[in-house]
Parts: structure tokens; C-alpha cells; sequence
């Protein structure tokens, strides 16, 4: 099934079966993320998939919180270590469709995350783009950890360059775990704008971001992502010789349980948070 929200400029096609991701969004007919295939499988070869509740990756799957010493399996893989949460690994459910929005819940029961609780997305789009705001709600009956975050995939083109006011960026291992914090610019200095295509591989989450960020490339039209508050971390993924490039507006960190200032949230029973982004073209 693929839902369908459609203005005179734009279309997006949203997959709930997969993930509930993001399947095409184009604008004035240009691809603003990355087509998904026909007939793929494979969350990762959407446009865009929901981050709940947490973002990035949780070294080995093992923490500890509120009483719980947590083992989540491995969900990429061979690769060791949880990724993303549980949303994007499953199907969601369509609550209500028109033109224009899209509401999509799924419901985690406790298990090897021992806490039960409802996502949803709103996909809503006009003459300003196209919006999506996740939120998560703890339907147990004790404090829940949760971050959230959005994880597009957007194409590269060639001479495609990332401007976003960022302040620094954490270091990562070789597992892509982050090991130390450096202030300012690295490599490439997104806050003056910088190519995309690299040599190395990119996979670093960004601190003291703006909530903004674009994309640009000669001759062609812009990319605008603005995102929420809660949002203070952008991650920016670019494999070499990839054909997308992918920037993450996260509320939490790579390895959030771990160290100060991570931007996990305590969530009470019943308690919601939530996060928004925009993306639009210009």
C-alpha cells in the first residue's frame, strides 16, 4: 500500500508497510530525496525512515536505565550494534489519509526494549514544503527512555555541497561509535558550506547545530532542511562514491546512554515528546 499526498507542485508517497518511510518527494518534478526502487524490500533504500525511540547506534545493544540492563539484538547485519530503534523495522498503521496529510501510528509492546509505547507520524504538505513530526508516547507503567529523529536520504549531485551551522563534531572509532568531542571545524566545515563527495567516509554526528541545513549544486535548485529545537544534533552520512547524502536532524547522540548531556529524555507514563522537520526546495 502506498499513500499518496499530491499538490499542484509536489507529490509524496509514503510506504507504512516499510517502515513507514518515505518513499518519493518530488517538487516542480525534481526528486527532492532519493527515489526509493520499485519493489524494494528495504527501509534503507527509502527517501526517508522515522527514528523511535532513539537515534544512532547503542554500542553492542547493552544499557542500563531505570532498574533495566537492556540487550537489544542487532538490526543491520552483521553489524554489532542496535540501530534507530524499532519503528523503522516495522510495519505502521494508516489512522488517516486526505490529499494534503498523512497520520501513521505503530505500537511497540515491552520486550527486549521493556517499554511499551505509540509513534506517530504527520505527514503534511504545502506551498512551503513538505512537514513530518514523529512523537512518542510511554503507554507503560514506568519512566521510558526516548530521542528521536528523522534519517533522509537525499540524491547527491554532482558539485553537491552541505551548508549547516554547526560547532563542532564528535570523533568516531571503527565501528562509527563516537570517541571525542572537537570543537569547530573538521575536514569539511559545514558552516561555510562543503562538498559532500569525499574520499572518506563520513559518518559524524554534528554539534551546536542551527536547526538548519542545505543543500546545493550548480545549476539545479536548493534543498532546505529546518528542523525543531529539540533536534541539536545533526548527523551527516556520505559514503564515498554514494549517490545520496544523507543529513539527520537527532535529538540524541550516537551511544546516548552513555556520558552527559546525550539528549535522551526521561519520559513518565504517559508522557509524549516530540520532534518536526521541514524540507523544501527553492
Amino acid at each position: 500500500m502506498t499513500v499518496v499526498l499530491q499538490t499542484a507542485r509536489a507529490r509524496v508517497e509514503i510506504l507504512p508497510a516499510l517502515g513507514g518511510a518515505l518513499g518519493r518527494f518530488t517538487w516542480d518534478g525534481r526528486d527532492v530525496t532519493r527515489p526509493t526502487p520499485a519493489g524494494t524490500a528495504e527501509v534503507l533504500d527509502t527517501g526517508c525512515f522515522p527514528l523511535v525511540p532513539y537515534c544512532n547506534r547503542i554500542p553492542n545493544g547493552r544499557f542500563s536505565f531505570g532498574g533495566h540492563d537492556v540487550v537489544l539484538s542487532p538490526n543491520l547485519g552483521d553489524h554489532p550494534h542496535a540501530l534507530h530503534g524499532q519503528g523503522w523495522r516495522e510495519a505502521w498503521t494508516v489512522e488517516s489519509a486526505s490529499q494534503t496529510q498523512a497520520v501513521l501510528s505503530f505500537d511497540h509492546a515491552s520486550g527486549e526494549w521493556p517499554w511499551a509505547y505509540r509513534a506517530e507520524q504527520r505527514f503534511t504538505l504545502d506551498d512551503d514544503g513538505l512537514r513530518l513530526e514523529l512523537s512518542v508516547t510511554n503507554t507503560g507503567g514506568e519512566a521510558m527512555p526516548a530521542g528521536l529523529g528523522f534519517h533522509p536520504y537525499f540524491p547527491a549531485r554532482p558539485g553537491e555541497r552541505l551548508r549547516a551551522g554547526v560547532t563542532g563534531v564528535w570523533m568516531i572509532d571503527g565501528d562509527c561509535l563516537p570517541t571525542t568531542h572537537v570543537a569547530g571545524a573538521w575536514r569539511s566545515d559545514w558552516a561555510v558550506g562543503a562538498p559532500t563527495a569525499v574520499s572518506e567516509l563520513i559518518d559524524n554526528c554534528y554539534t551546536g547545530w542551527d536547526g538548519v541545513a542545505t543543500l546545493s549544486a550548480p545549476g539545479g535548485a536548493s534543498t532546505t532542511l529546518t528542523a525543531s529545537p529539540d533536534c541539536r544534533w545533526l548527523h551527516v552520512y556520505s559514503p564515498p562514491g554514494a549517490d545520496f547524502v544523507c543529513a539527520e536532524p537527532v535529538a540524541n547522540r550516537p551511544d546516548p546512554f552513555h556520558g552527559e548531556d546525550s539528549g535522551i529524555v526521561a519520559l513518565a507514563p504517559g508522557e509524549r515528546a516530540a520532534v518536526w522537520m521541514v524540507v523544501s526546495s527553492s
